[in-house]
């Protein structure tokens, strides 16, 4: 079918964007419900804060091992079997999720859950992209990634309401009727001609072995990492930060995390108009990135304030870092269709996997400085790299992504 058939309002973006919507959801909920979860299991407070960041860390394992086998897949297989494979495999991990009875049970499933949440996003972002017109497809990207960051506040409601487990089921739920829904999606014609070529897919290693390609594809991912600092260390530790700027009331860093998604999935929104206006990506990520900078800088600035300006300027935070759907956009459009959803599935996935050295950075930073001082220092590494990084990236705005890597 031809992709000038498709608007922003289609099955493909549609399907897309519920599929990051039960993404998000299931990959956040065990941040929100982790307390309460592994205290159900008997362990004692010290046990539940262990215990909490060896399951994330196994959970951060499986996304990057699963980046790399759904973006490998995504170019041989096709886009259409990362979105069923990936979906299936953790729907069925949450559902088995509910039922752990132990630590490592909890442990392996959360890593199984890891692997498949990893292809996900890449994979839509990937298949939107190729679908949809160069005129059409940031604005696509965006409405799917827009759409899909709610699922982090709907899981926080349900969280609320339901008993963890039953959340667990809730989101294999969700995922499994997706997969029905899917059916209805075509594969990229883009990928289907490639598919006919006599022409290398999917080869991870590629990235490593051209100079060239190898600098696109690390600016591609250092241009993101603004994202992960602001929700793993600055929302994630709200509550350290507020004790320490003197807010007199107690805040609570899951409701940080509520207010931060929901400024996400706005920025995600308008980053998409802002680029379709100004016709460049490169522009909207530098508004963004100044937005980014002006509400770090108010964050810092508290000096006893209320709980509410501290959810507010998570809130403002995290739209400024709405720039997630563009870009891995600008990862897919960096490369050949033949390598395209390898880099649009890796590229996400190491940012995320970025966040353990992000924090030890943090860590080393506040332990010399003090805690305000280590953020604020850490912050400002964070935007220089990705500045520059984001500064010598090329324009994909106009780009036509029918062409393959062959060298």
């Amino acid at each position: 079918m031809d992709k000038r058939t498709y608007g922003i309002i289609s099955i493909p973006v549609i399907i897309g964007a519920l599929g990051y919507f039960v993404d998000i959801y299931d990959l956040l909920l065990f941040g929100i419900i982790r307390k309460t979860s592994l205290r159900s299991l008997g362990l004692s407070e010290e046990m539940v804060l262990t215990s909490g960041e060896f399951i994330i860390s196994i959970q951060m394992v499986g996304l990057l091992l699963g980046g790399i086998l759904w973006g490998v897949m995504g170019d041989k297989k096709g886009r259409l079997s990362v979105l069923f494979g990936s979906i299936l495999l953790y729907s069925l991990a949450n559902i088995a999720n509910g039922m752990v009875e132990s630590v490592n049970q909890y442990a392996l499933l959360r890593f199984i859950a890891g692997v498949g949440l990893a292809g996900e996003l890449g994979a839509g972002i990937t298949l939107v992209s190729e679908l949809l017109s160069k005129e059409k497809r940031g604005l696509g990207t965006s409405m799917v990634a827009g759409f899909g960051l709610t699922g982090a506040v709907v899981a926080y409601f349900i969280s609320k309401e339901f008993d963890w487990r039953v959340c667990y089921y809730i989101g294999g739920a969700m995922g499994l009727l997706l997969l029905v829904l899917r059916i209805s999606v075509f594969e990229s014609g883009m990928f289907k001609q490639v598919k006919e070529m006599n022409v290398s897919r999917g080869n991870f290693f590629a990235f490593f072995t051209n100079r060239e390609r190898f600098f696109k594809y690390s600016k591609s991912i250092l241009i993101g990492l603004p994202t992960w600092f602001v929700i793993g260390v600055l929302v994630t530790f709200s509550d350290q930060f507020g004790t320490r700027m003197g807010i007199p009331e107690a805040i609570d860093p899951g409701k940080a995390i509520m207010f931060a998604y929901i400024g996400i999935s706005l920025g995600d929104i308008a980053i998409g108009f802002v680029s379709q206006a100004l016709k460049s990506r490169k522009k909207a990520l530098f508004i963004f990135y100044i937005l980014t900078m002006i509400f770090m800088v108010l964050f810092f600035m508290q000096n006893g304030g209320t709980a509410i300006t501290m959810y507010l300027l998570c809130c403002g935070l995290g739209f400024s870092t709405g720039f997630w759907a563009i870009f891995v956009t600008m990862a897919a459009e960096q490369f050949g269709t033949n390598l395209r959803a390898t880099a649009a599935t890796t590229v996400p996935n190491m940012v995320r996997g970025s966040l353990p050295l992000i924090i030890l950075l943090f860590k080393w930073l506040r332990e010399t400085t003090g805690f305000i001082t280590g953020g604020i220092i850490t912050a400002i590494i964070i935007m220089v790299i990705s500045w520059i990084a984001a500064y010598f990236t090329k324009e994909t705005f106009h780009k036509d992504l029918m062409y393959v890597e062959v060298s």
